[in-house]
């Protein structure tokens, strides 16, 4: 077991955050037992059990990182950048917290969860394969196949299984998506965007250099994203902290099951809006 310690900017709470990138305690990738974050990495091609205690108060954090197998510093260093990336640990969130004592029950509610930071998926493709999966279901099914997905095709660590890279999933046919309650049409936006990147014929991570309007246009393009996909991806998938989701209100639709968030909903009255930053599901 190797070790080494890494110091977000305060204020910083890994167990808020934490519960904003798990969403709910099904998820099998990220994972949270009430003092310790845990994920399996692949670090090239080795898939590793990283573990993430915070020891410092949130006004001085401290986390301590436990990784299952010794590593070179250049994989140390691969492990705190995807860490950083996935838990906002450099992100300052100063000016948006001198908005929010302007509105007081905005106020009340940061005071209440101070150090919670937007998470975002180490990579745009698990950021879209997440977004696919929960069009138009509820976030506990679409989290479901994504748990299926993993046990089948990520790459093992003990017990538990890394998110499949694309390379993972060229193999997968068709069938074996369907059989784990995939949609066709989700089976094939799968598939085929799996396909294209691994090949080389897609560089999703090239989108970070894209301002936001031309990362939208370049997602729309790909198979299967739509306003609300490519909308979604924008904080989760690529970190930017200034696009809204809207949902309908409390994330329902017309027959009451809790939505994901809905793709194509449009905000009609100040009710209806809610912020999705990359603090949502």
């Amino acid at each position: 077991m190797s070790q080494f310690a890494i110091r977000p900017t305060p204020p910083f709470r890994l167990d808020l955050t934490a519960w904003a990138l798990r969403r709910l305690p099904a998820n099998e990738v990220d994972r949270w037992d009430g003092q310790t974050y845990r994920r399996v990495l692949v670090l090239g091609d080795a898939p590793v059990q990283v573990a993430v205690t915070q020891a410092g108060r949130p006004d001085a954090p401290l986390l301590r990182v436990a990784v299952e197998r010794p590593f070179s510093a250049k994989r140390k260093q691969a492990v705190a950048a995807t860490l950083e990336k996935m838990l906002g640990l450099r992100r300052d969130l100063t000016p948006f917290y001198r908005i929010a004592e302007c509105e007081p029950k905005l106020g009340h509610l940061v005071r209440r969860f101070a150090g919670v930071r937007p998470p975002r998926f180490p990579t745009v493709f698990e950021a879209l394969l997440n977004a696919f999966a929960c069009q138009q279901l509820s976030l506990a099914a679409g989290l479901a196949l994504l748990n299926r997905l993993v046990r089948r095709f990520g790459l093992r660590a003990g017990e538990w299984h890394a998110f499949p890279r694309p390379q993972e999933l060229l193999a997968a046919e068709p069938g074996a998506l369907r059989r784990m309650g995939f949609s066709r049409h989700k089976t094939r936006f799968i598939l085929g965007l799996a396909r294209r990147v691994a090949e080389g014929g897609l560089d999703l991570e090239a989108f970070e250099t894209l301002d936001n309007a031309a990362a939208l246009e370049q997602m729309r393009q790909l198979p299967g994203v739509g306003r609300w996909t490519a909308e979604y991806v924008l904080p989760r998938g690529l970190g930017r902290l200034d696009r809204t989701v809207f949902l309908r209100p409390q994330g329902q639709n017309p027959r009451g099951q809790k939505y994901c968030a809905d793709q194509h909903s449009e905000p009609k009255r100040p009710d209806e809006v809610v912020s999705h930053r990359s603090f949502s599901r």
